[in-house]
């Protein structure tokens, strides 16, 4: 799945300034207490997120991220002895191998191994990824397990404590079902059990994606126009039933509704054909002003970081102006920014297509 064709917009269009003291370092004391900027009616308005049940009608579709994060940090050293630090970006389905950032003062050779957390080996396949940027690998055991039990909760690059008990039940989604992302769908944070309830009380339908989140949604874009910028890929699942359910909402003149710019990722690279189309494969999708959105109609998500891929996605959907508004109204209001902050209710700003 190719990216779309950017628009002329600079970089330095999606930037701004925000209080370092805005990033929050933990999350709200309850999942559903964080706060919510209304934006999809004819005014933004400040509410609380437990308040989305009234903010969305019977017969609606709220399609969420089943990604499950895995432990993907980890630390180890090379049989010289000097210290590595790791994070895995891939586990490669039905083997033991995975794709890796690693950092060491010397980059591992192939054939050379390299124990982690004083407890497992792993082999140096060799290079891998866009640019041969990642380290390709070899597990002695099962990926999945050996990260469960010796890895650590991969937290953003601008949470700076270590990771905590907390943080293992919070950076998840009370939902979190096919294990393989290094990121939370961060929008979905926000939803408790209570929350869902109240949700299928309302006659607020709900279906799954999955979308494995790559350490890439944290990159700044780095170049000054989007046209030069390479997106990271990402594997992703819409799975038969969330098609028909995306009909049926569509049928009953219901709004389907993303929870997170991963969730919209995924329904939107499935529809790039015209229609939506169920199956699991690789998007690269990227996704600027003036992308055509045939699935979505309505968007929960978070604060994004300045100049980043997720900022141009937001701009697109609901359009760059109000976004940049949206953006200063929140600085103003301190909300809470990126993966443990508040997030926002956003409507599409272009006509639908249909699917």
């Amino acid at each position: 799945m190719s990216s779309s064709p950017p628009t002329t917009h600079a970089v330095a269009d999606f930037d701004f300034d925000l209080p370092p003291e805005l990033i929050a370092q933990h999350p709200a004391p309850e999942r559903s207490a964080s706060r919510l900027l209304d934006a999809a009616g004819t005014e933004a308005v400040d509410r609380v997120f437990r308040e989305l049940p009234e903010l969305l009608a019977p017969g609606d579709l709220l399609v969420f991220n089943n990604t499950r994060v895995i432990k993907a940090r980890l630390y180890g050293a090379k049989a010289s002895g000097g210290a590595v630090e790791a994070l895995v970006e891939r586990v490669l389905p039905g083997t033991r191998e995975v794709w890796m950032h690693l950092r060491a003062s010397k980059s591992p050779k192939p054939g050379s191994r390299v124990r982690f957390a004083e407890a497992f080996d792993a082999e140096v396949l060799g290079r891998c990824g866009p640019d041969n940027g990642l380290f390709h690998l070899r597990f002695d055991g099962d990926p999945f397990a050996l990260l469960e039990a010796h890895g650590h909760v991969p937290l953003p690059p601008y949470i700076d404590h270590a990771d905590e008990a907390e943080d293992e039940r919070r950076y998840q989604t009370v939902f979190a079902k096919q294990p393989g992302a290094v990121a939370a769908p961060t929008a979905a944070l926000h939803f408790d059990e209570a929350l869902l309830a109240r949700l299928a009380a309302r006659g607020v339908a709900s279906a799954h994606v999955t979308l494995h989140v790559g350490a890439g949604t944290f990159q700044p874009v780095r170049v000054q126009t989007l046209a030069e910028h390479k997106m990271h890929s990402e594997w992703f699942d819409v799975p038969q039933p969330t098609v028909d359910a995306v009909a049926a909402c569509r049928a009953r003149s219901g709004g389907v509704v993303a929870v997170g710019t991963t969730t919209l990722r995924a329904l939107e690279s499935a529809a790039r054909g015209g229609q939506l189309q169920a199956g699991a494969r690789e998007t690269d999708i990227f996704i600027t002003p003036g992308f055509e959105f045939r699935v979505v109609d309505r968007l929960v998500t978070n604060f994004h970081l300045p100049r980043s891929t997720l900022m141009m996605l937001v701009s697109a959907f609901a359009g760059h102006e109000l976004v940049m508004a949206l953006y200063s109204h929140a600085i103003r209001e301190r909300y809470r920014f990126f993966s443990y902050g508040d997030a926002m209710l956003l409507r599409r700003a272009t006509i639908p297509a249909p699917c």
